[in-house]
This record gives C-alpha cells, structure tokens and sequence, in this order.
C-alpha cells in the first residue's frame, strides 16, 4: 500500500549497544556467481554479448577483503547502449535515534545520491565485470572516545559531632614584654648636707691682653746712633696696599654684548646702566663716531634718530629725512632683501645691548695682528678678548673710527656689517653700500712693507683665520697705592 505520513519526531533514544553484523540481503534478478576457477589461458577476445536488462538496485555490501592481485585480463569491446531498466521500489527508510530530526533531509539527499551513481554506473563503468563474493567479516573496530563527566551529586548529609580531643601540651614562655612608659618625677628630697672640700683646681688661662694705657710723656732727644747699612734696592712707583683696601680711582668701560641681552661687567665691575649700542650719528653729511669703550655709546633710550635739526629761528625738526643714526647689530648673517622696518618692537630686535660699567681698574686694548689672542701685560688680566675693530663709513664722507688703545676698538663678535642703519624717517635696515674696518693679520710675507696687498679673503672662516686681526682687552691689577714721591 502507500506509505503512511510521517509520524512525530520522537525524543532522542540512549545510545544503543553496537548491533551484531546483518545479514547480506538477496541478490536481485542476476543469477548467482559460481566459484572462481584457476586462472586460465587468456583466452580470445569475445564478440559483443547483448546487454541483458537491468535488475533492482540491491543493498551495499560489505567492504570485502582485497584479493590477489590477478593478471590483467584484455580489455573488452563496449557493449551495445542497452535500455535504461525500471526503477527499482523505494526502501524502507532507516531510522537515526541520534539525530531524528534531519531524517527527511537524509532521505532527500540518499534519494538524489542512488540515482546519481545509478546514472554515473550506466554511463562510465559499463566494461565493469560482475561483483565478486562478499569477502570476510571485518576485523572489530577500535574502541570509541570516553564519554563526558556526569553530574556531580549532591553534597552528603553532616555527620555527627566527634569526641573531645586531649589536651595540648603546654606551650614555651612568651618573650619578655615592652617596657613600661617613664613614671612621673618624684618630689624633690631635702637638701643633703655640705659635701668635703674637694682639691684646688688647675690654673686658669691667661686673660687677654688690656687696652694700651695713655701714651707716655715725650722722652728726651736720644744721641744719634750709628749710620746703618745701605738699603737694598727699592721698588719704583707704588707699593702693594693689604686687603682688602682697593685703589680709590674710578675708571669707566662700556661693553657690548651684540644680541638682544644686556651683558655683564667685569669683574671687580659695577654696571652704572644698561642701553642700547650707538656707533655713529650724521646730520646734513656730517657725522659722530661714538666711541665704543666710553659711556657715550651706550644709550639707555632707544630711538631711530635720537636728535633734532635746529636753525636760527627757533625752530627744531626731529627726524629730518637726511638725518641717520647707526647702532651695533646682533644678526651675524643679516638679511639685505628685508624691507626696511618701522614697527619699534621689531626694530629694537636688530641692535645690540650694552652695558656701562664702573670699576678701580685702568682698562686698555692690545692687538696682536694675528689669528691668536695677545696676552696682557705684566700687571694687567684680561677681562675679554675679541676682533680688533677700526672704523665705519657709510654713503658719501661720513664715517668715524676707534681709538685703539679704548676697549671699544676690541668687539667680542665680527658680524659683517657690524651696524644696522636707521633713517630719520623711522625706519632700520642692512644695506650693501655700508662698510666697516677692521685691523687686519700681518702674513708672512718676503717683501717688507708688500703684505696684505691684494688678498681676498671669501667667507666666514677663511675671514677668521687669514684676515681679520685678534685682541684683548686688559684691566690693571689694583691691589696697589702710589707713593708721593714729592712729600718732604
């Protein structure tokens, strides 16, 4: 009859134990094989037998054992195409405790899976010779994994209450306990009585000395004693004075510090003020060349053009177009290409800053014209050494120098240009047509009075190494005092 519907999907069974080996179900309408024979004589090669039709699928075997290997027996002619037989009935559908429900989707796909190998036998395998006898029992399979831990059980009831133990031994002596905190002060007891009279002391040290008591009256004139010995052979000029007493003269230096910092005075120095560094001043195309070792050139306002114009009629101008003014700069590679400036904060940002100094010592400059710094004379320290700087001049005649001997002659840095010039105008930039002098080194040349004459000296380096001459500026020793060599 029909197959029934589907019944419910049930709950998964145990694991049942591993069933003993099935029986092989009947063959289908194919007859049975005989035994095989010896291996024969290959014989001829056959003609063509008729297909004969097809028979009901049977049940998968089981996996014989492999057999000898055989000779290759000749590969027969193909069979002539023989119909498609009828399909054979539908099995019984198997059952799968451990996952009932995927049965329907197994029973698709074996379905699928039988006609496609039906197909794939018909079409390819055709020369396959008959199925061979069911081959031994397999042997048995190894064992299967370890189940999974079950569930823990439940804890166990309380048992009773045991027995009183004996008692312990008696443990050692604990270590000895912290001191107690101090009690208080008792009462003071009675006065004991006079003790014995203990043995006389050591002397005591001797006091210092009193004061000097009241000058004596003037003794009588003493006889003239014998004429001594010649003297040795005096110092010249002055005399050291003890410490701490320092020469009352007082000597002014003024120092540059060529960047936007205020530089420190020497020494045994006192700043007097600080300011801003001018080398010279023109006005109508004359100009003032400040000397840069003496206070004058350390001006403690900044302007552009710090003076005015004044004619007969009483009548002032500040900051005429012709007038100009030139400060230390503190750019040793400056700009030429920048515009001239007029904002006041980024004009002070070009000059250098100053410092006017007072001191007891007298202050000199020596040169070495050379590339090594000189050494200060006896009686003299040196309180900085720089390049040995000449003169300035700028458009037309105007121009001013440095006494050499001044320490204003000595700068600490060599910028070229070593000056920024302001207009009256308002404005301060670097320009090209503005030169400075500097001493330079004498070479060592063979022809007296030739040397210098035409060398180039191209960059910074070979301009401090070949060119510009060194210095030092020196400042006296002033633990000293004169003699008056006139008193009577």
């Amino acid at each position: 009859g029909a197959d029934g519907a589907d019944g419910a999907v049930g709950e998964p069974g145990p694991q049942g134990e591993e069933g003993v080996q099935g029986e092989k179900g009947p063959d289908g309408d194919q007859g049975a094989t005989g035994e095989a024979g010896a291996q024969g004589d290959e014989g001829p090669q056959g003609g063509d037998g008729e297909k004969g039709p097809g028979g009901d699928q049977g049940d998968v075997g089981e996996t014989g054992a492999p057999g000898d290997d055989a000779n290759d027996g000749a590969k027969g002619e193909p069979g002539q195409d023989a119909e498609d037989g009828e399909e054979g009935e539908k099995g019984t559908k198997g059952s799968t405790p451990w996952h009932p429900e995927t049965d329907i989707i197994y029973e698709e796909i074996w379905d699928e899976l039988v006609s496609f190998l039906d197909k794939l036998i018909s079409e390819e395998f055709e020369d396959i010779g008959q199925d061979g006898e069911e081959g031994p029992e397999g042997p048995e399979g190894e064992q299967g994994d370890m189940g999974e831990d079950g569930v823990n059980g439940e804890d166990g009831a309380n048992g009773t209450r045991g027995e009183d133990g004996a008692d312990g031994v008696d443990g050692d002596v604990g270590p000895d306990g912290a001191d107690g905190a101090d009690g208080e002060q008792g009462a003071t007891g009675d006065q004991g009585p006079d003790g014995a009279d203990g043995p006389q002391g050591d002397d005591g040290d001797v006091g210092e000395d009193g004061p000097d008591g009241d000058e004596g009256a003037e003794g009588d004139q003493g006889e003239a004693g014998a004429d001594g010995e010649e003297g040795d052979q005096g110092d010249c000029g002055c005399e050291k004075r003890p410490l701490p007493c320092p020469s009352c003269d007082v000597h002014v230096v003024t120092r540059h510090s060529q960047t936007t910092e205020i530089p420190e005075c020497p020494d045994g120095f006192k700043a007097l003020w600080t300011g801003y560094s001018l080398v010279m001043l023109e006005g109508n195309g004359y100009s003032l060349a400040q000397e840069l070792g003496s206070a004058g050139s350390c001006l403690e306002e900044f302007q552009t053009v710090p003076m005015m114009q004044c004619s007969g009629g009483q009548v002032c101008n500040h900051g005429v177009r012709t007038d100009k003014a030139f400060y230390l700069a503190n750019e040793q590679n400056p700009d030429f290409t920048v515009k001239p400036e007029s904002n006041l904060d980024d004009l002070i940002g070009f000059v250098s800053r100053c410092a006017v100094c007072g001191g007891p010592s007298k202050i000199i400059a020596r040169h070495s014209f050379t590339a090594e710094v000189p050494e200060c004379p006896e009686g003299f320290e040196e309180i900085w050494e720089g390049f040995s700087y000449l003169m300035v001049t700028s458009s037309g005649a105007s121009g001013g120098g440095q006494t050499l001997a001044s320490a204003g002659s000595c700068l600490e840095e060599f910028y070229v240009p070593t000056f920024v010039e302001c207009l009256g105008r308002g404005t301060c930039a670097y320009y090209i047509n503005n030169l400075d002098y500097w001493l330079a080194q004498n070479p060592d040349m063979t022809q007296p009075g030739m040397w210098g004459m035409g060398n180039v000296y191209s960059g910074i380096n070979d301009i401090l190494d070949m060119g510009v001459a060194r210095c030092a500026v020196c400042a006296a020793k002033v633990q000293m005092r004169h003699i008056n060599y006139f008193q009577d």
